[in-house]
């Protein structure tokens, strides 16, 4: 199989493994619930606690995460020299690809999350030191204010900072930071209106009732 042919082969796969919809999944299996039905109507962490609860809520979490790593990953399985363009561009598209599954997930209509758990997971596979940081930035932000979104969003503005002039990153990775960035802002539009109106609900490990 050639190059091209592989890349495709992976990009479709991240996508399928981005795609499982681990809230939508658990909820109906164990709850007898859609949590897109209930709440902010996201299948995302968030969301999930606040539907079903902490626990499942982390299981979601866990799950979205290891859809990212894991999509990023299957690049080990082939014959690619380690650092070289190729092996980069690469792992960028798998994250991408994961991500899409993830928010438009094949298996449940396309419906899904923000995709905010899945990114994490895939720059962890490949930048993991980018990652530690906006994971560390995103529960600062968190525990100071108990808004999910803003911390999200800020984590992924600092990516492409931390990309850029603390790790100084090749230039495929700044411009897939700066991606980043721009895709958690675009997916959490309703959530700046309501921080904006002072709207927003603040996170609770406790589900709503």
């Amino acid at each position: 199989m050639g190059t091209i042919q592989t890349c495709i082969l992976l990009c479709i796969l991240a996508y399928l493994i981005g795609s499982i919809p681990s809230a939508v999944w658990i909820g109906k299996a164990f709850y007898g619930i859609d949590v897109r039905e209930h709440g902010s109507g996201n299948a995302g962490t968030t969301n999930t606690i606040r539907v079903l609860g902490t626990k499942p809520g982390i299981v979601v979490f866990a799950i979205d995460m290891l859809k990212g790593m894991l999509a990023v990953s299957m690049i080990k399985l082939f014959q690619i020299a380690p650092e070289s363009n190729l092996f980069i561009n690469t792992q960028l598209l798998l994250a991408v690809f994961a991500v899409l599954g993830h928010i438009f997930p094949l298996y449940a209509q396309f419906r899904g999350g923000k995709g905010v758990a899945t990114i994490l997971g895939g720059v962890f596979a490949f930048m993991p030191f980018e990652a530690l940081c906006c994971l560390v930035i995103f529960i600062v932000i968190l525990s100071l204010t108990r808004y999910v979104s803003l911390g999200s969003m800020i984590g992924g503005l600092c990516f492409p900072l931390l990309t850029i002039f603390i790790f100084k990153e090749p230039i495929q990775c700044i411009i897939f930071s700066i991606m980043v960035g721009m895709l958690l802002i675009a997916t959490h539009k309703k959530n700046i209106v309501r921080l904006i109106n002072k709207e927003e609900n603040k996170f609770s490990f406790k589900k709503s009732v």
